[in-house]
Order: structure tokens, then C-alpha cells, then sequence
């Protein structure tokens, strides 16, 4: 046959094929960032969770077994915060397919870092992408506070938010607005090998409140965004004090008091306790103090009897990402 004759069809582009496939990485977060209440949280690079989606006909979400350092959470989509998110993403789409989710759990739950959002944003961010027409990331955020809820019976943004956009961001029930900080600035985050459930940390929240704290409360709040905003550390030292919720969950955490100070004596512009607990946090204007101050508040877990694991992130930390979107499913 004349070589000729097959040049236009050697030539011709294959049609492009839609990702059947996606996974994507959420990584860990500080919630709460002592000052902002279920409202202010920012990511944190290395620890985080995986998941591929994959694309099905049948109309429905499944979930296959869990993977890595959990692997006992509900299958049943309904009860599954990452199942969750994406039956709701489904029914607000109207879409006609499904999709089967494949979790691989690298933050450990009960941490306060975040473990049930990393689970919801890299599934939707995963499902993203299987999309015709992939939503902007902040129209991600109302599916993952229906995921959020089933976890800890509350539609709270402050994790997801920070997931979603990378860095400091402020989620309200209605919008992310991620906060300009310093290159520099870094976290020390702690995690002792202690389970404290969300539930349970939010039940001791449980009371009331003298107007005079919350007044105190919003003056630290306040100091904090003014001083991430302008780079001013001085503005941050001096807000960066929970006085509303941390006495009320301190004392769920061992040692609490002597891993605080720990990172205080390191010249943190402040410390706390990260999300619900137990993991705790400290805020450094550089990398070096950030490192120093990890490994002394292990020592003072570790003074109690108890392992931990430590990270050091830029407060600018990393947003959910894509890893790969495919023709076919991963073996």
C-alpha cells in the first residue's frame, strides 16, 4: 500500500477523552487559629489526605475501603463526611452519574488538624476535575460544609476554607477571604498521640459567656488581621491570645500548659491549641525559631509520657492540589 495514502490518517488527532479518573491531596490545617472561632484557619504543608474519584454510571456515591493511618471510618456515603460532600455536590448538580471514592487517611482523626475537612476537600477537588465544566474552588466550599456537619454537627468553614484556597483564610457560612501574611512567618504544630474527638471538644464549650470576654475576644481577633495584613508581628503578639475558648479545653489536653509554654519561651507571637485539640501551635515571624520551638514542645509532651509528631509550615501554606486526572482507573 502507498505510505502516502495512510499520512492524513497517521496525522490526525485522536479525539480528546474526558478524565474518567482524578485524585487530588488536602493537607492539614491549624482551625481556629486560637482567635477566630470555627471562622480563621490556615493549611499546613506535608501532612494531608488523598482521595481518587472516579467517574461510574450508576447514579449513586460509593466508598471503597479506607486506607492509611485510619481505615475504620463509614463506608455508608451518608455518614462519611467525604461521601457527604459529594452526595451533595451530585444533587446540586443534577448530575446523572456518580462516583466511587477511594480515601487513602494520612491525619490521623480526634488530631485538630483538620482530618474531616482534608477528607471533603480532596474528594470534591477530585470530583472537580471529573467535571465538564470544574467549579471555581470557592464554589466548593458550601458542599464541603455539608460533609463538615456530619462530623462534628456543625457547618463550620474554618479548616475547609484554608484547604480550598491555601494560607490564612477567613471563612464565614458564606465566603472565603484568604488573608495576605508574611513569606516568612511560620507555625510549629504539635501532635501528641492522644485521640480527642471534635464532639466532645465542642461539648465542653457548652455555658455561658461574660459579655466583657467576647469583647476581649473580638479586640484579639481584630489585632491579629490587622497585623497578618500589614506585617506587623507586634500587632499579632499582642492579639494572639484565646481568652474565650482555649481555658475551656485546656484541660483535655495533657500537658497542655507546659507544651504552651514551651513554645512561648521560643519567642512565638502566640500559641494555642489547634482546631478542637489535641494538637497544639505556635506562630514564629521566622523558620529557625519555628524549628526550635518543635522540638522543645515535643520534649515537654514527651515529659509527660507522650510520642508526637511535629510539623513546621509557612503560615502561606499550600491549597488543596490536583495529582493526576486519567483516562482509566489507578491499579
Amino acid at each position: 500500500m502507498n505510505s502516502s495514502l495512510l499520512e492524513p490518517l497517521m496525522a490526525a488527532p485522536r479525539p480528546a477523552k474526558h478524565p474518567q479518573v482524578a485524585c487530588a491531596f488536602a493537607p492539614a490545617s491549624v482551625g481556629n487559629v486560637g482567635v477566630g472561632f470555627d471562622l480563621l484557619g490556615h493549611s499546613v504543608a506535608s501532612a494531608g489526605d488523598r482521595a481518587q474519584v472516579r467517574r461510574i454510571e450508576e447514579p449513586v456515591v460509593r466508598i471503597a475501603p479506607i486506607r492509611g493511618c485510619v481505615t475504620d471510618l463509614p463506608t455508608d456515603p451518608r455518614r462519611n463526611t467525604a461521601g457527604t460532600a459529594l452526595l451533595s455536590l451530585r444533587k446540586a448538580l443534577g448530575l446523572a452519574h456518580g462516583f466511587e471514592l477511594t480515601l487513602h487517611k494520612g491525619i490521623a482523626l480526634g488530631s485538630g488538624m483538620g482530618g474531616s475537612a482534608a477528607s471533603c476537600v480532596a474528594a470534591l477537588v477530585a470530583a472537580n476535575a471529573l467535571l465538564p465544566k470544574p467549579l471555581p474552588r470557592e464554589a466548593l466550599y458550601g458542599f464541603a460544609l455539608d460533609g463538615e456537619a456530619v462530623a462534628s454537627g456543625s457547618r463550620h468553614g474554618d479548616n475547609l476554607g484554608s484547604m480550598l484556597l491555601g494560607g490564612l483564610v477567613l471563612a464565614t457560612h458564606e465566603r472565603l477571604l484568604r488573608l495576605t501574611v508574611p513569606a516568612a512567618w511560620h507555625c510549629a504544630l504539635v501532635h501528641p498521640h492522644v485521640v480527642l474527638e471534635t464532639r466532645r471538644a465542642r461539648a465542653a464549650l457548652a455555658g455561658h459567656y461574660a459579655l466583657d470576654t467576647f469583647v476581649a475576644q473580638s479586640a484579639n481577633l481584630a489585632l491579629v488581621l490587622a497585623g497578618c495584613q500589614r506585617g506587623d508581628a507586634a500587632l499579632v503578639r499582642e492579639g494572639l491570645q484565646d481568652v474565650l475558648v482555649e481555658p475551656r479545653r485546656a484541660p483535655l489536653i495533657p500537658r497542655f500548659a507546659q507544651v504552651k509554654q514551651a513554645a512561648l519561651d521560643h519567642r512565638a507571637l502566640g500559641a494555642s491549641i489547634s482546631g478542637a485539640g489535641p494538637s497544639v501551635f505556635g506562630w514564629y515571624d521566622n523558620r529557625p525559631d519555628a524549628e526550635a520551638a518543635s522540638v522543645a514542645m515535643r520534649a515537654a509532651f514527651a515529659e509527660g509520657g507522650l510520642d508526637s509528631d511535629a510539623w513546621v509550615s509557612p503560615i502561606e501554606g499550600p491549597a488543596a492540589s490536583l495529582i493526576d486526572a486519567l483516562d482509566e482507573a489507578l491499579p
